[in-house]
């Protein structure tokens, strides 16, 4: 079973739909399966006062600024659906509300995601469960208990999912991984389990894969440095694509488990076994 690899560009964007198509360019360079955004309603998600706040950014002087400065609007997305299937790539994105969620349906994606922050939005989760979408579940942050209320929503709703470990440490510590949790995760809700990493490095992703992780997500940008609260817990294409080439790798290593001599293996046997007398 392949692992299915996505391109988090989440909001590395900057609200800018030319460094959007960039990123979704390197990751179908990359080989990704698919590249996933972010959408929020932002006078739903936070509060006036919130919004009030002071925040220097390149949009201006106010939380609001900021937040409505990383927002695409329809048309964007509309681009963003357009471009994503001109580059053979898939695309979905994490609604952080449900007037998000309702909005994503127009594009008939063949995915969802509930992002870690909202897995104890009840209201939301149904929402998007009612959608019968395949949907993956990120767990950072969240105990065993709030994930098996989560899933238990997604069962009713005869939808289906995956868990996916995380650590939603930005950036996260390789010490922090953790990467047992998988193993727990598929033993305690008998799913398929995979990996979004907050690292700065390859080395956890690529352990997670040869672990069985099914899906993996890393946030993507074109530069580390770059404006923005992500980027700095994100890898560049060139990181991507290595990240990618070695992952399917290990995936052809990993083989199907089954105990076998191979025809170049009795040959070798011919040639190096002296006695043979079981």
């Amino acid at each position: 079973m392949s692992c299915f690899i996505i391109a988090e560009i989440g909001i590395n964007h900057n609200g800018d739909l030319q460094l959007a198509k960039k990123l979704i360019d390197g990751a179908a360079v990359a080989g990704c399966d698919a590249v996933k955004f972010q959408k929020r309603t932002v006078s739903t998600v936070y509060t006036e006062a919130d919004l009030d706040r002071p925040r220097e950014s390149p949009w201006g002087t106010t939380n609001r600024d900021q937040k409505m400065g990383l927002e695409f609007t329809g048309s964007d997305y509309g681009e963003i659906d357009r471009y994503c299937r001109e580059r053979g790539i898939e695309w979905f994105a994490s609604a952080w509300d449900i007037q998000s969620q309702k909005f994503l349906r127009q594009f008939n994606l063949s995915y969802n995601k509930v992002a870690s922050a909202l897995l104890t939005h009840r209201d939301l989760l149904e929402e998007i469960a009612s959608e019968q979408r395949y949907t993956f579940i990120s767990t950072g942050m969240s105990t065993l208990d709030q994930i098996d209320k989560a899933t238990k929503i997604f069962k009713n709703a005869n939808c289906p999912y995956e868990l996916m470990h995380c650590n939603s440490q930005y950036p996260m510590p390789i010490e922090k991984a953790n990467l047992r949790t998988i193993d727990t995760l598929r033993t305690k809700f008998d799913c398929d389990v995979g990996y979004s990493g907050h690292e700065t490095d390859t080395t956890v992703s690529l352990a997670a894969i040869a672990m069985g992780a099914t899906s993996l997500e890393r946030h993507i940008t074109l530069d580390r440095c770059m404006y923005g609260s992500d980027q700095v817990a994100s890898i560049e294409i060139s990181k991507l694509c290595f990240l990618v080439k070695e992952a399917r790798k290990i995936e052809s290593a990993l083989g199907n488990g089954s105990k076998t001599v191979t025809e170049e293996e009795s040959q070798c046997g011919k040639k190096l076994r002296i006695i043979d007398t079981l």
